[in-house]
Formats: C-alpha cells, sequence, structure tokens
C-alpha cells in the first residue's frame, strides 16, 4: 500500500500559476518636422512598407450613370452616404463622389495622419522663421482621394490624398500614398484673391493629372486624374474637361474637387469653367492668364 501510494504521489503535478507579462507603455518623445516655403514641399522617396487594398487592382473604375443633362461624374463613392469623421480624425468630404476608386475615408484619413507624420519627421530646419506648421489631422477636411497611376518622375501605384485646414493657418496638402507609407507631400498657401477671378485652380493639381515622361514612349493608360482650386461665393457650379471627358465638380468648402478617367494621352491641361445661380459662364480658364494651359512637354 505504502508503494501504491508513493507512485500515486509521484504522478501529481501542481498547477502553475500563470505569469502574466507586464505590458510596458512607452512614448515617443521627439517629432521632427520639416520646413516647407510658402507654395510648395519638395520630398524624396521613402521607402515602401506595407500595402493599402485599393480598388480591384486592374484599373478599371466602376463609372456611375450619368445624368441626361450633367456632365459625367466618374468618382465612384464607396459607401451610399457620406462617411462621418472620428472625433480625432479629419472632416469628411463633402459628397462621396471626392472618393474614388473605393478607397474609403478611413484609408484617406490614415494616409493624411502618415503624410503629416512624414512632414515632422523630416524637418531638419533650425530657424524658427522658415518653419510651417502644418497642423494635426483633424485640422483638415478631406477634399480629394483617388488612385494614382506611376510615372517616371514618382514610380510606384498608390493613391492621393487632397485636404485642407484653416488651422493653424490656411494651408492645403497634397500626399503621395505608396504600399502604405507616406513617400511625399506637398503643402501651399494661395489665399483667392480679386485678380484671380471667381475660380482659382490649384497652383500644384498638375501632380492630381499629369505624368511625368522620362524614358517612356507614353502615359499609362487608363489613367485616373484630379482636379482641385478654390471658388468664389458667387460661383455655384465648376466644371472640368480633361480629354475627351467632361466632369462635373464636386464643391465642398470654398473649394472644387473633379475626378475623372483618360482613356489616350490628352494635348493640353483640364479645362475649367466656373457658372454662377443662374446657369451663367462667369470663369474660363483658357482666358485665365494665372493658368498654365499647355502640358509640360516631357
Amino acid at each position: 500500500m505504502r508503494e501504491l501510494l508513493s507512485r500515486q504521489a509521484g504522478s501529481i503535478r501542481t498547477h502553475e500559476a500563470p505569469l502574466d507579462a507586464i505590458e510596458r507603455r512607452g512614448r515617443r518623445g521627439q517629432r521632427l518636422r520639416v520646413a516647407v516655403t510658402a507654395s510648395a514641399l519638395a520630398v524624396v522617396i521613402a521607402v515602401p512598407v506595407g500595402a493599402y487594398a485599393v480598388g480591384s487592382g486592374d484599373n478599371t473604375p466602376v463609372a456611375k450613370a450619368p445624368s441626361p443633362t450633367s456632365p459625367t461624374k466618374v468618382g465612384v463613392p464607396p459607401a451610399h452616404t457620406t462617411p462621418t469623421p472620428t472625433p480625432s480624425g479629419p472632416a469628411a468630404p463633402g459628397s462621396p463622389e471626392q472618393l474614388a476608386d473605393g478607397i474609403t475615408y478611413e484609408q484617406a484619413a490614415d494616409g493624411l495622419e502618415k503624410c503629416l507624420a512624414y512632414h515632422r519627421e523630416m524637418d531638419v530646419t533650425t530657424d524658427e522663421d522658415l518653419r510651417i506648421e502644418l497642423g494635426k489631422a483633424e485640422d483638415y477636411r478631406i477634399l480629394l482621394a483617388h488612385r494614382m497611376t506611376g510615372d517616371d518622375n514618382a514610380p510606384g501605384d498608390g493613391f492621393w490624398v487632397a485636404a485642407t485646414t484653416d488651422k493653424p493657418r490656411p494651408n492645403r496638402v497634397i500626399c503621395r500614398i505608396v504600399d502604405g507609407k507616406s513617400t511625399g507631400i506637398s503643402s501651399g498657401s494661395e489665399e483667392l484673391l480679386p485678380e484671380f477671378g471667381p475660380v482659382h485652380p490649384d497652383i500644384n493639381a498638375g501632380k492630381l493629372n499629369q505624368q511625368t515622361i522620362i524614358t517612356s514612349g507614353g502615359w499609362r493608360m487608363p489613367y485616373r486624374w484630379g482636379s482641385i482650386g478654390q471658388f468664389a461665393s458667387e460661383v455655384e457650379r465648376v466644371t472640368v474637361t480633361y480629354g475627351d471627358e467632361t466632369v462635373e465638380a464636386s464643391l465642398d468648402h470654398g473649394w472644387f474637387a473633379a475626378t475623372g478617367i483618360l482613356q489616350k494621352q490628352p494635348t493640353t491641361a483640364p479645362h475649367i469653367k466656373g457658372y454662377d445661380a443662374d446657369g451663367k459662364q462667369i470663369y474660363d480658364s483658357t482666358q485665365d492668364k494665372f493658368y498654365e494651359h499647355a502640358l509640360p512637354k516631357s
């Protein structure tokens, strides 16, 4: 009996209590910012990490059925209603058409966050007079987001995000997001002066609607393009014609945003027109001395 009890006691193991790992929290203390000029910020290409799932990847847009009396609207919303921003994120665009190619508000907001973080991390300026604080993502409103087709100057497919803010000062940013990482940012602020006219296309909008050709024989097609700019209070409607397509622009807090698809390489820059409440044309970009009508030669 003693031998039997000894064997049974040897086979019993006490159940050890689990030792939970203590989570150590840290804060990132140092944030660097990058200096920008009043017109634009040139940046370098960063090594891509991760990936965004944008559209189907076959460059085939899903077109919205045009109305019989209005130009075609090509930007397809990812949902039937405009998304509601989170309290800590940027404001959502005014209309679903401003998010094209299946890009969600969450993706656009995340891209803007990464873009502003990239701006801060690239700052090596020690002169306080040259620093321009771009603010936080929640200061902004998403203006436009659409698929990006890489070109010789900025290779790699991803998407563009354009956003505007009045805090800490009026500003507009255009961000490149490739493989889930910000690889470039353009920042600038232009007050809508009377001499600009009732519509003022953004000076850096060419990033959204032009490809740079250095070694290749032409633009990659089909090509998703975008156009943004400001408009005055008397403007009730803006159209943008690029190639053979005319698009009705969305009007959002003093800014217009339009996007479409090109099937062949254009010969001139987007043609922008503005109309008042009576339907009278009050702006034509071909008559705007500040607007570059010709596409740059590659």
